[in-house]
C-alpha cells in the first residue's frame, strides 16, 4: 500500500461516506488488520461511530473480518481492501456500461446496487420500478416483470452475483443482511454453486409514483430501513455487482478499439466476434482465448458485414501477421484455429500508453528513443544516437532526463571484475513492468489532485450553489402546483446575471475535472490489467 493509494482511498471514502468512515478506513489501510479496541484507542472515535463506520465499509465490501490471530476467544479483527475502495472511482463507468448494454433499467439496477452495497432482488426491482415510473409521463408506469427480466439478464451474463453467505448463519438469521465471510479474503464466486442462480420471486404489480407531498417525508426517512411485511421468496439472498466481469468487458472493449484504430472496423468486428464466442469458455485469468476455427468464426460473424470466406481468411492472416500480435494462429484444423492473445494485447496497450506519456511530457524525440529502447532492449549511448538519428548532445540530454525520471534504466556490464569505467559497457534499457507501476502511482496522484481541486472549487462556491438549489426547488414546487409564468420569472430573477455566469463557469470547470478523472481512470485500468496479467504469468513459472 503506497502513500498515493492511501491518499486516494481516503478522498474517495470522505466524498462518498463522510469524515468518520474516511478516518476509520484510512487508519485500517495504514495499520493493517486490527481489532475493535485498537481501532477505538488509536482513532479516538466513539464506539458507536466506529461500529457504524465498519458496518458501512462491510456493507460495500470494502472491509472483511476474521477471528483473532491469537486463537479461540481472541477479539475479531478487521481489514480493509484498498482495491475495493479504488473501485468507487470507476462507478460512473460501470453504470454507463450497464446503460449501454441493458438500457435505463440496467443502469438503475447497477446504480442502486453500487449505492447500497448489496440488496435483495425483490427490493431492487421495486426501487428501480418506482424510479422509472417517477420519470414517466403521468398515467404511465412500468411492470415489475420488466425490471425482473433485466435483472435476470444481468445475472445470466455474470454482471451481478450473489453475496457470499456468512458461515454460521442459519435460518433464524436469514432475514439479516450478510456480512463479510470469516476469512480475511473474500472467496471466489465459483466456490458458491448458486452464485449466478436467480431465485423465483413472487412479485406482482407496477411501479408506484411518488407524489410531491411525500418528498419531505421520504427524505426524512431515507436512512431508515424500509420494513416490508410481505415475503417474496428471496429473503436472505443478497446481490452485488461483479466488478471482475465488468473489467473483462472493459478489457475486451479496449482490445477491440485498439484493433479498429490500428487496422479497420472489419478487423475489430472479427476480433469482437472471437471474444464474444469465447466469453463463456475462457477463464478470467487465461492468457489467451480458447482456440476457434475459421469455420466457427465465419458462421458467427454478423450477417450485416457480408464478409466472404476468402476475405475472412485474408483478414485473419493480416491480424496474425500484425506486429501487435492481438491474434495468434494455433493450428490448421477447421480452416485454421485462432486465439486472441489477451496478455500480449494488454502488454502492447500498456506499452502504447507509456510511449504516449513520454511523448506528451518530453517530446517526440524522447519518445523515439524510448520506443527504440523498448524494441532493442539494451543499447549503448552511441548506438542510441545512431539508431535514433539524433545528434550526440541532444541524445545525451534526453537520455539523462529519462534516466532522472526513472523511465530509462542504466545497466553496467563489466569486462573485468574491478568494474573499471574504461572496461565497462554502459547499456540503457527500459523495464516495462516497473515503469508501468511507477506510472500507475502517478495516475493515483493525478486523480487525487483532481478530486481535491473539485472539492475545493465546490467549497469556494458553496453559498452560491446552495442558493441555486433552493431556487430550483422553489421553481419545481411552483411548476407542480401550476403557478403563473410571471411567478416563475420572478423566482428565476432571484439569481443575478453575474451569479448566473459564475455558476455556468463553475459547472463547466467541474465537468472538465470529472471528465479528466474518467480519462485518467481508463489509463489506471489498462495499467492495472497489464500488471496483474504479467504477475499472474510470472507466478506459475516461479512456483515451478
Amino acid at each position: 500500500m503506497t502513500a498515493q493509494e492511501t491518499r486516494l482511498c481516503g478522498l474517495l471514502l470522505q466524498e462518498h461516506f463522510g469524515d468518520v468512515v474516511e478516518k476509520v478506513g484510512t487508519h485500517l489501510l495504514k495499520n493493517g488488520t486490527q481489532n475493535l479496541r485498537t481501532i477505538l484507542h488509536e482513532t479516538g472515535t466513539s464506539l458507536n461511530l466506529v461500529k457504524k463506520s465498519l458496518c458501512v465499509l462491510m456493507q460495500h465490501g470494502a472491509c472483511v473480518f476474521s477471528p483473532g490471530r491469537k486463537g479461540p476467544g481472541s477479539p475479531t479483527e478487521y481489514q480493509t481492501s484498498a482495491d475495493r475502495i479504488l473501485r468507487i472511482l470507476r462507478y460512473p463507468r460501470y453504470i454507463y456500461t450497464a446503460k449501454t448494454l441493458y438500457g435505463d433499467t440496467g443502469e438503475l439496477i447497477v446504480e442502486e446496487l453500487l449505492q447500497r452495497g448489496h440488496m435483495t432482488m425483490s427490493s431492487t426491482v421495486k426501487t428501480v420500478a418506482d424510479r422509472l415510473t417517477q420519470n414517466m409521463e403521468e398515467g404511465r408506469s412500468i411492470d415489475y416483470s420488466e425490471v425482473s427480466s433485466a435483472f435476470s439478464n444481468l445475472v445470466e451474463t455474470h454482471f451481478l452475483q450473489r453475496c457470499p453467505i456468512l458461515h454460521g448463519t442459519g435460518a433464524k438469521d436469514s432475514s439479516a443482511a450478510p456480512a463479510a465471510p470469516e476469512s480475511a479474503t473474500l472467496p471466489s464466486p465459483e466456490s458458491f454453486p448458486d452464485c449466478y442462480r436467480v431465485p423465483q420471486i413472487q412479485l406482482f404489480g407496477r411501479g408506484k409514483r411518488q407524489h410531491s407531498g411525500e418528498d419531505g417525508e421520504e427524505q426524512r426517512n431515507a436512512k431508515k430501513p424500509k420494513l416490508d411485511p410481505a415475503t417474496h421468496g428471496d429473503e436472505g439472498i443478497y446481490w452485488q455487482v461483479n466488478f471482475e466481469r465488468f473489467h473483462l468487458h472493459f478489457r475486451d472493449q479496449a482490445i477491440i478499439s485498439a484493433v479498429a484504430n490500428k487496422l479497420d472496423q472489419t478487423s475489430s468486428e472479427i476480433v469482437r466476434t472471437m471474444l464474444r464466442m469465447s466469453e463463456v469458455t475462457t477463464a478470467p485469468n487465461a492468457s489467451c482465448t480458447k482456440p476457434l476455427s475459421a469455420n466457427e468464426i465465419f458462421r458467427s460473424l454478423p450477417s450485416s458485414y457480408n464478409i466472404s470466406r476468402p476475405i475472412l481468411d485474408q483478414y485473419l492472416t493480416l491480424l496474425v501477421d500484425d506486429p501487435m500480435e492481438f491474434v495468434g494462429k494455433m493450428g490448421e484444423s477447421g480452416g485454421g484455429t485462432y486465439v486472441v492473445n489477451l496478455n500480449r494485447a494488454l502488454a502492447n496497450l500498456a506499452r502504447a500508453t507509456l510511449e504516449s506519456v513520454v511523448q506528451e511530457r518530453f517530446g517526440s524525440r524522447s519518445a523515439r528513443i524510448f520506443r527504440l529502447l523498448l524494441r532493442k532492449r539494451h543499447l549503448e549511448q552511441k548506438q542510441v544516437e545512431d539508431f535514433a538519428m539524433i545528434p550526440a548532445k541532444e541524445a545525451k540530454d534526453m537520455l539523462y532526463i529519462l534516466l532522472s525520471q526513472n523511465l530509462v534504466q542504466l545497466q553496467e556490464v563489466p569486462k573485468t571484475p574491478d568494474f573499471a569505467p574504461s572496461r565497462t559497457f554502459y547499456l540503457y534499457t527500459v523495464n516495462q513492468l516497473p515503469t508501468a507501476r511507477m506510472l500507475l502511482q502517478s495516475c493515483y496522484k493525478t486523480v487525487a489532485n483532481l478530486i481535491e481541486r473539485r472539492l475545493f472549487e465546490t467549497k469556494e462556491s458553496k453559498r452560491l450553489l446552495e442558493k441555486s438549489q433552493r431556487i430550483e426547488a422553489i421553481l419545481a414546487s411552483l411548476q407542480a402546483s401550476g403557478a403563473e409564468p410571471e411567478q416563475l420569472t420572478e423566482v428565476e430573477e432571484m439569481i443575478t446575471a453575474p451569479e448566473r455566469q459564475q455558476l455556468e463557469a463553475l459547472r463547466l470547470h467541474i465537468n472538465k475535472l470529472d471528465s479528466a478523472e474518467n480519462q485518467v481512470d481508463e489509463t489506471i485500468f489498462l495499467l492495472e490489467a497489464y500488471i496483474n496479467s504479467t504477475v499472474r504469468a510470472v507466478s506459475p513459472v516461479k512456483g515451478k
